[in-house]
């Protein structure tokens, strides 16, 4: 006999369960956090880049924007949590990782495409590749918390 088929043994209730694997607590609240330094982080880039040197790199720039637009509504849909924004996050997380292996790719094979790096450029090389790193972290977690 164990723990749980003890009579007054405490149980987890369902809220507590739920509550476990809320998309922003837990591992989840590692997610959050970078997420939204990489929102921070990739808006503050682009409009300085824009601001200042738009006709440079162009391309570059706004795909830096695109960047920070996606880490940001990824970040608030972990923070939001519910089935909604789960399926958002991990449509967007999907996204993500395609923009960061299609760009990466194209830095690799036409860097002239590119005068001025992206966040996602050469796969992230730039940021210690977190950037591909975090979409797949992303899907794995956002999977886990719709089985729970």
């Amino acid at each position: 006999m164990n723990d749980t088929d003890r009579a007054g043994a405490p149980t987890a209730t369902a809220p507590e369960q739920r509550q476990q694997f809320e998309l922003g607590s837990g591992p989840g609240r590692v997610l959050v956090w970078f997420y939204g330094v990489f929102t921070v982080a990739a808006a503050s880039r682009s409009i300085v880049e824009m601001i200042l040197d738009f006709g440079k790199a162009p391309l570059a720039y706004t795909l830096s924007a695109l960047a920070a637009v996606v880490y940001g509504f990824i970040t608030y849909s972990l923070v939001r949590g519910g089935e909604k924004a789960r399926r958002a996050a991990l449509m967007c997380c999907a996204a993500e990782l395609a923009g960061v292996l299609v760009v990466g790719t194209w830095t690799l094979v036409e860097p002239s495409a590119f005068p001025d790096s992206t966040v996602w450029s050469g796969f992230g090389m730039g940021y210690l590749f977190i950037p591909v790193i975090l979409p797949v972290t992303g899907m794995i977690w956002l999977r886990r918390a719709r089985q729970a």
